[in-house]
């Protein structure tokens, strides 16, 4: 298995980092603390770094005057890289916070020998708790292994947890649905819908949110051209090539991220198609992707950087109680989303700005 290379924790310096990423140590550190006056290609260049090198903001002094857990772990393996880097920002920022050290490891295997493995090696380290976001928040050999060790863990982003777990997660049926009465309320009746990788339950929740809202507006969702994607950018496009290949092509597709979305953008483009006069294009998640494309994407708000701000928080609390210091601990945490409109979608055939008429070019190849 290819496993990252690793420098002794205690030898990364905000100084390695910063030269890394390019930056200064001052950047680094309004990265890591969540500071809002950093460029966003700055902030992914010193996440990235932090991520490579394993680099992990000292705090223990501090945790051990406050009887915190010393050390978080952070397995991670999305292959969302605008996901991944809200996700650790939101991750430092809170362990910052609170005082406790952040052990950030990648579990780079797809098979369940390798993710099992990755984790046994990480579960043998001193880490007093683990954080899973998607897709590991999913994997079981990686739960089965944190149990045997007796280590706590908090999933982010599944759907359907075990029992007497820990959860943090937004409602991603609810999410879909409104979206998809969006694309409705706009005059869109052919939506192409860009599935998420069936393996994570958010997937299978944000198409049931999609074929709810059709089915209450009294569609039928058989008749809904829909494609497999796996949350990546290159499934976005292999999926939106199907989509816009239909003698009857949708006049707006939903992708189930950001990523996916942004690929459906970059293939309406190559086919000399217009966004959203030919086709409106939305996504799911509001990553730094969302506003670094043209037109910039009308998505849906998962506020990722507080989703691992409360999956650490309810780990902390946990491992407070398991200590006899705290009780009553909540199981999971449902954060509020928000429907985010910008220039990818409009009313199908809508006039293009500025000349008062409506595109009604060819929309195959």
């Amino acid at each position: 298995m290819s496993r990252p290379s690793r420098r002794s924790r205690g030898t990364v310096t905000v100084q390695d980092v910063a030269r890394a990423a390019g930056v200064s140590a001052m950047t680094v550190s309004r990265v890591v603390n969540g500071g809002s006056n950093v460029r966003e290609a700055t902030r992914e260049a010193v996440i990235e770094a932090i991520a490579k090198l394993n680099y992990s903001p000292n705090s223990a002094a501090r945790s051990l005057a406050a009887g915190e857990a010393t050390q978080i772990g952070l397995l991670y393996a999305n292959p969302s890289a605008a996901y991944l880097s809200q996700f650790l920002i939101g991750a430092l920022a809170a362990a910052r916070r609170v005082g406790c050290h952040l052990v950030l490891e990648a579990c780079d295997g797809d098979r369940p020998d390798e993710q099992a493995e990755a984790t046994r090696q990480f579960a043998s380290t001193s880490v007093e708790g683990v954080i899973l976001p998607p897709p590991l928040s999913e994997a079981a050999p990686v739960r089965a292994e944190l149990e045997a060790a007796g280590i706590p863990w908090v999933s982010v982003a599944m759907g359907l947890p075990p029992e007497n777990s820990l959860n943090v997660r937004i409602d991603d049926f609810a999410a879909a649905s409104a979206m998809t009465r969006h694309l409705l309320d706009l005059g869109h009746r052919t939506i192409g819908f860009i599935r998420g990788n069936p393996n994570q339950t958010s997937s299978a929740e944000r198409y049931r949110g999609f074929a709810a809202a059709l089915e209450a507006a009294g569609y039928d969702i058989n008749a809904m051209p829909v494609e497999q994607g796996y949350f990546t950018f290159r499934s976005g496009i292999v999926a939106a090539e199907r989509l816009l290949d239909r003698t009857n092509p949708p006049t707006a597709i939903f992708a189930s991220n950001d990523d996916m979305a942004a690929a459906a953008v970059g293939v309406a483009h190559r086919r000399g198609l217009h966004v959203p006069q030919d086709v409106s294009i939305v996504g799911f998640d509001d990553t730094s992707l969302a506003t670094t494309i043209w037109p910039e994407l009308t998505t849906v708000r998962q506020p990722i950087a507080a989703m691992a701000e409360s999956a650490l928080n309810l780990l902390l609390a946990r491992i407070r109680a398991h200590r006899g210091a705290d009780g009553g601990v909540l199981e999971e945490q449902v954060l509020d989303h928000e429907l985010i409109m910008r220039e990818s979608s409009g009313p199908p055939g809508a006039a293009i700005p500025g000349t008062g008429a409506a595109r009604a070019k060819p929309r195959g190849r």
